[in-house]
């Protein structure tokens, strides 16, 4: 048998080779391409900016800083932060020097946002907020714009496909609308209550998506120079610890239930005032009010009634419900600059009394977002999440990375989050500010706090005082939780004087923003 065998002539050969080559341009010519398709016309905008302010500032490197986005319910992008020639600034208070840092928002989420400005040495920088948790996703190399477009152009995606550290903008989880009424709402409590400091939180209690966070006093980005306390750039909401008071005591109650220490048919003697180790405390009034069920620890705020619940757990179980699955005195892992941790030495004591007063929010402190994350296992079924402002970010490449927070972890049974949701939704109908909170067609659940403040001297000030509240809704498939604080309010003694009416008013805006559905 013979086989024929086949020789291609070297012009075979070359025409395979030129086909080879063909093809291979062809691939370069359309990733070409799509880099210039998002370079010119998805980022036009942006370079257009880059270029018109470098006619001015040559060597700034804050031209070739990356944007930062607020998110809309809808998903839509808001620019937060950039970079505009003072042709293109409409907020007339700026100072922002060409081609500089610029908000477009002005004072809105200052604290989260933060700026950018000189550091020790002489580089500008972010100093505060988002500016400086993200410096290295937000910051780009010196030099001028047609150097950077021709390196984003030919070396994104070869950095991406090699798995290099990615420049990048922001897209945040704050909803601007929803941060604007926030903001609002200080504003007006100050105006009323004229306090030292007034802040709040609106959090999603499934995934810890911050939507909103604010502080007074505040500041403007584009006018930070004009400060003369700097204190003032700090956040307190993950800056600051205080002693919450009475909106502890659902946390220790869901302990109680979770443990199995008591349940919904448990009862105690309540004596008005109890003393430990050589020391008393007392209820509110100091009145003792003989046989009490749990849900009255709650509905009249029972000092006595939270440090019986503490008793029943015992000081391991308390530690432990505190300290390891509510994770009080723990940075939550938010993504914003200079978050402290919570002061919970008291519960390491031996002595019984530190648990009894911890029990109802004095003797520990801590921050508002680790407050806020502790509420959210009240409200999601039992489950601690990680709080967190930005939720992606867009790479030079043009990809869109989200960033990963982890699972939840469950810290309470299923049955207990139900539990507390169900009496703190009856606090909301009946006691609480005399049912001025009340909604008649979605259920809220809600507890407020007040709280002597702790003097750097030692003890407690006798007319200084926290005023803390929080509350999440639906109450039984909650969509946001939130949490409002104010030191040193003027004119009213207790918080639900103070910040009922305000919390009101944000609940039923949020209902109606986010076309929350009634659910009785």
């Amino acid at each position: 048998m013979y086989h024929r065998v086949f020789y291609r002539s070297g012009s075979d050969r070359f025409v395979l080779r030129v086909r080879a080559l063909a093809l291979l341009l062809c691939i370069a010519a359309l990733i070409m391409a799509g880099r210039l398709y998002y370079l010119q016309v998805i980022h036009g905008e942006e370079y257009a900016r880059r270029a018109q302010a470098q006619a001015v500032v040559t060597k700034d490197p804050l031209l070739n800083r990356g944007s930062i986005y607020f998110s809309g319910k809808d998903g839509e992008r808001i620019l937060a932060a950039t970079l505009s020639p003072p042709a293109q600034v409409q907020d007339n208070s700026t100072s922002s020097a060409p081609g500089q840092r610029y908000y477009p928002g002005g004072w809105l989420a200052a604290h989260v946002l933060g700026f950018v400005a000189y550091n020790n040495d002489s580089v500008q920088k972010g100093r505060y907020g988002l500016e400086r948790y993200y410096e290295q996703t937000l910051s780009r190399p010196e030099g001028g714009l047609y150097a950077n477009f021709f390196v984003e152009l030919f070396g994104g995606v070869s950095n991406a496909l090699r798995g290099a550290p990615q420049k990048g903008d922001l897209i945040t989880t704050i909803e601007p609308v929803v941060q604007a009424e926030l903001e609002r709402t200080l504003e007006a409590y100050a105006e009323s209550w004229h306090p030292a400091l007034a802040g709040g939180i609106v959090m999603d209690p499934n995934t810890g998506e911050i939507i909103a966070m604010a502080a007074l006093p505040a500041f403007s980005p584009n006018e930070f120079n004009k400060e003369k306390d700097a204190r003032v750039f700090g956040n307190p909401m993950v800056e600051n610890v205080y002693e919450m008071g009475s909106i502890m005591k659902p946390l220790t109650m869901a302990a109680g239930f979770d443990a199995g220490a008591v349940n919904e048919d448990s009862t105690y003697n309540d004596t008005g005032s109890v003393t430990m180790d050589g020391k008393t405390f007392s209820n509110f009034d100091g009145k003792a009010r003989g046989t009490v069920p749990m849900q009255e620890i709650l509905s009249q705020s029972l000092n006595v009634g939270a440090a019986h619940v503490a008793g029943k757990l015992g000081a391991e179980k308390m530690r432990e419900y505190f300290l390891e699955r509510y994770k009080l005195g723990q940075e939550t892992g938010i993504d914003l600059p200079g978050e402290v941790r919570g002061l919970t030495e008291n519960l390491q004591s031996p002595r019984q009394v530190e648990y009894a007063t911890a029990s109802f929010g004095q003797g520990i402190a801590t921050t508002p977002i680790e407050m806020a994350r502790a509420f959210a296992t009240l409200a999601n079924g039992g489950k601690l999440v990680v709080p967190h402002v930005v939720k992606a970010v867009e790479e030079e490449s043009g990809l869109v990375r989200e960033l990963g927070w982890g699972e939840p972890e469950r810290v309470l049974k299923q049955e207990t989050s139900v539990t507390i949701s169900r009496m703190l939704t009856k606090v909301v109908d009946g006691p609480l500010a005399n049912g001025a909170v009340k909604l008649r067609h979605w259920s809220v659940a809600a507890k407020t706090g007040t709280a002597q403040m702790a003097s750097p001297d030692g003890g407690y000030y006798e007319d200084r005082y926290l005023h803390s509240f929080f509350g999440y809704f639906p109450s039984f498939d909650a969509r946001f939780v939130v949490f409002l604080l104010a030191a040193e309010p003027r004119g009213a003694s207790f918080s639900s004087q103070t910040w009922a009416l305000p919390f009101k008013s944000l609940t039923q805006f949020l209902i109606n923003y986010y076309d929350i559905p009634p659910d009785r």
